[in-house]
């Protein structure tokens, strides 16, 4: 008796196939920006188009004493700072953005790449509306006033890296 191929069979899928290997770089599609007001449940906030850069220069503090030929310094804190996501204007996602935007309250945010690493912080935010161009698309700007983080969480979920100590 030969056996045939169910119908059911071709169509089990090879879900490895579909996983994102970050081992030769990664590309950013798929990194989305979710809100939270209690840190447990999270909500895609916009169609963003651009992540800025995450994390904060550290401030450098001055140890040269008078008896040094050379200033010396050592590391101080990070400063906190704003960060901007670029949004494209989609109706609902703007409306949804919008609703709280400038109500100084703090919300928790998560940005996942592709690979499942987050950065998570905390702050409150406001929204700018782009300028307008022909044949350009409508965007908007949504800036945090990053009052706590980001914390990075590796991929793997293993090992979190603080970017403030």
């Amino acid at each position: 008796m030969t056996k045939g191929k169910l119908y059911s069979d071709l169509l089990n899928l090879d879900l490895q196939r579909f996983a994102v290997d970050s081992t030769e770089g990664l590309v950013g599609t798929g990194t989305k920006l979710e809100r939270s007001t209690d840190g447990t449940t999270w909500e895609e906030i916009a169609d963003i188009k651009t992540v800025p850069e995450l994390g904060g220069d550290t401030e450098k503090v001055d140890v040269t004493t008078l008896a040094d030929d050379r200033r010396k310094q050592v590391e101080g804190i990070q400063n906190a700072s704003n960060v901007q996501f670029q949004a494209i204007y989609k109706g609902s996602s703007f409306a949804k953005a919008l609703k709280q935007a400038g109500d100084r309250k703090q919300y928790q945010w998560r940005v996942t790449y592709p690979d499942g690493m987050t950065a998570t912080m905390r702050g409150s935010y406001n929204i700018k509306f782009a300028s307008v161009a022909v044949n350009g698309a409508l965007g908007y700007t949504i800036t945090i006033t990053v009052s706590d983080g980001p914390h990075f969480t590796a991929a793997d979920g293993d090992s979190a890296t603080d970017t403030h100590e």
